[in-house]
């Protein structure tokens, strides 16, 4: 069988089914919490983790015969871990609530997996300069879905002869959320790896073992999905019940995929700027600035910022921005549930701030002070399930309003450069499905020096204009003229002297 999209060939498709032996007999069933609702129709976030190979063992004879074979049976090992992950998510009509199910008498069972090879560049594929968005497409498998069922993920390891190959993984979003889907990624790539190096399946790390426990969480919406997705998704009225996936069609005309990276250093030297524009901006003294700001505050104020510059500058008309981020709920629940909790559990929220300063000259502070106020009273406060329907209402009327609402996708704390199945550390971990809209691809680097990767996929032109914007701004950064601040600083220390002298 084969393909001619990217020159792909697919040479096998099969099922990956937990091992025969396992002790399974009973049907296993996981409800889906509001958490899990709120994403059952939306599209997956595909990544893929590309590896290299000397070339004793990226020979087709080789990887199809050895390397092929070692990841599949170690898939099946994982498995019987993450039981749930190869059955179906399913809403029968005497059902209130879908579900996910596996069946082990249930021939249609099994983990979809694609087995390809590809003629592309491997060099080219992995770069981080800017080429053709389509391309990543190729390496990253369909999930599945109709209106009676969905796949719960769907796999895709593609051979780059002579270089390397790449995994491709297509989770269903009401399934895994980022963490989730890092956990199944690192039990498979460890498990595969001792195997190879001992020759037995060992048993899994406690930090690995899969909780789908949904009892801890407390769904106070008593869970009504037909109710929950009714107002989700108004249009879909009198099709509430279905479980195909939205289409969401990557933005691949004229698109361009690149990747950024911003290093300790840098993350320093954008911390130090804005947390000394603190001083000099925000009057307010009840609030007294942080004593230090996070990498992902860091890198999205200063990204989302190029990012909305570049579109500004390139479309005028264009000049509201809105921001939209998740957090982890885990440690946010009352009670806090277990970090290896399986399934979505996260919640989105928009910055609150003035639709201009993205474009503005100090839209880095102002970005990065609104995202550390939001963060901050999200942890005072905690997360709520009814969050979810105020973000579909605040997007619905950002959307009328014209803003452009920028995403990201990802965490630098996921650790996805340590998944070793026993031939090496990745030479690139992407988030493609960072195509289907505004958002930037979030990650830790690959060095493992605390700094982070940004992946983007823009109109070509734009991402030229973001590439100027990025790299010029951390070489001022970079470049110690500080007159103009100091001088700034010296003004406001003058103003809180005349001030403190006039009351006393």
């Amino acid at each position: 069988m084969a393909s001619n999209k990217n020159n792909i060939k697919i040479h096998q498709h099969i099922k990956v089914v937990p091992p025969s032996s396992s002790s399974q007999t009973t049907t296993t069933t996981v409800p889906l919490t509001f958490f899990n609702i709120i994403w059952l129709r939306l599209h997956p976030v595909e990544r893929i983790f590309f590896y290299a190979l000397p070339n004793s063992q990226s020979s087709p004879s080789f990887f199809f015969q050895q390397i092929v074979p070692n990841l599949k049976s170690s898939l099946s090992l994982t498995l019987q871990h993450f039981l749930p992950l190869a059955g179906k998510i399913v809403w029968p009509s005497d059902s209130s609530k879908p579900f996910m199910q596996f069946n082990p008498n249930d021939n249609d069972n099994g983990v979809s997996l694609f087995i390809a090879e590809s003629d592309a560049d491997f060099n080219h594929v992995i770069g981080n300069s800017p080429h053709e968005a389509s391309l990543s497409r190729s390496f990253i498998p369909n999930l599945e879905s109709s209106h009676l069922c969905a796949s719960v993920i769907s796999l895709q390891i593609t051979l780059f002869p002579s270089r390397g190959f790449s995994l491709g993984i297509a989770p269903h979003h009401a399934v895994f959320d980022g963490k989730s889907s890092s956990m199944f990624i690192k039990a498979w790539a460890y498990l595969c790896k001792k195997t190879i190096e001992t020759g037995e399946s060992p048993p899994l790390l406690p930090e690995l073992e899969p909780l789908f426990n949904r009892d801890i969480i407390k769904d106070t919406t008593e869970n009504n999905s037909v109710e929950i997705l009714s107002k989700l998704f108004p249009a879909e009225n009198g099709n509430e019940r279905s479980l195909k996936i939205f289409p969401s069609e990557p933005k691949l005309e004229e698109s361009v995929r690149a990747t950024f990276k911003l290093t300790r250093e840098d993350l320093d030297k954008i911390k130090q700027r804005v947390l000394s524009k603190w001083e000099i901006i925000d009057t307010n003294e009840s609030k007294p600035k942080p004593a230090t700001l996070s990498s992902f505050i860091l890198t999205c104020a200063y990204s989302l910022v190029c990012f909305a510059k570049a579109i500004h500058e390139v479309e005028k008309e264009k000049e509201k921005f809105a921001f939209l981020f998740a957090v982890d709920c885990r440690a946010r629940l009352e009670p806090p549930i277990p970090d290896n909790y399986f399934g979505n559990c996260i919640s989105g929220h928009f910055i609150d701030k003035n639709p201009l300063d993205f474009i503005k000259e100090d839209g880095v502070f102002l970005v990065a002070k609104c995202i550390f106020e939001k963060i901050k009273m999200i942890k005072e406060k905690g997360v709520s399930e009814g969050n979810a329907f105020d973000v579909f209402d605040t997007l619905s009327s950002l959307n009328k309003e014209g803003y452009e609402i920028l995403g990201v996708s990802g965490s630098n704390r996921f650790g996805l450069y340590e998944n070793d199945f026993g031939y090496g550390r990745p030479e690139k971990v992407e988030i493609v499905a960072i195509d289907r809209g505004l958002s930037i691809g979030f990650g830790d680097s690959k060095d493992g020096n605390g700094g982070v990767e940004i992946g983007l996929v823009l109109k070509k032109h734009v991402m030229d204009l973001f590439s100027t914007l990025f790299l010029e701004g951390l070489q001022i950064l970079s470049s110690n003229d500080e007159s103009l601040l100091i001088y700034k600083l010296n003004i406001k220390k003058s103003i809180k002297t005349k001030q403190r002298n006039n009351r006393g």
